[in-house]
């Protein structure tokens, strides 16, 4: 989205650039700034990159992480430093289209169930890739503790 296609109301916080060639079958994607880069390889295919998926999965749950801080924040609740989000992003081939579903495993040891649950189910609130995807494809979320 361009600085221009921001809404009236919105602050711009970040972009990310990022410029890819290649595709799925052997690319490169390098961001602006050089801190990203990285090879391509087909998922499953065990080449020597990873792929979008991965990505995703990764980016996903850097962010819901986050965002269950900032709801632990909140409500004044200390998070457990072995908190962890188990990432799992499927592609699959769905009617002969391609579609993503998703699991997010939360793992908030030491807190009541209750209040993690509560925890994540803000944090989707939150989240700008819950809130994105939210509605467009299958996600599951289970919270352990």
């Amino acid at each position: 989205m361009s600085q221009s296609a921001v809404p009236y109301a919105a602050k711009l916080l970040y972009t990310a650039r990022v410029h890819t060639t290649g595709g799925r079958e052997g690319g490169t994607s390098r961001s602006s700034d050089g801190l990203l880069d990285i090879r391509i390889s087909p998922p499953g295919a065990h080449g020597p990159g990873t792929n979008p998926e991965q990505l995703f999965a990764a980016g996903w749950s850097t962010c819901f992480e986050s965002a269950i801080g900032i709801a632990a924040h909140r409500r004044k609740v200390a998070l457990p430093p072995d908190r962890a989000i188990d990432a799992e992003v499927d592609l699959s081939l769905v009617n002969g289209a391609y579609t993503l579903s998703a699991r997010l495993n939360v793992s908030l040891p030491g807190l009541e169930r209750g209040l993690a649950q509560t925890l994540a189910d803000e944090a989707h609130t939150l989240c700008p890739y819950s809130r994105a995807t939210h509605g467009n494809i299958d996600v599951t979320t289970e919270v352990s503790v």
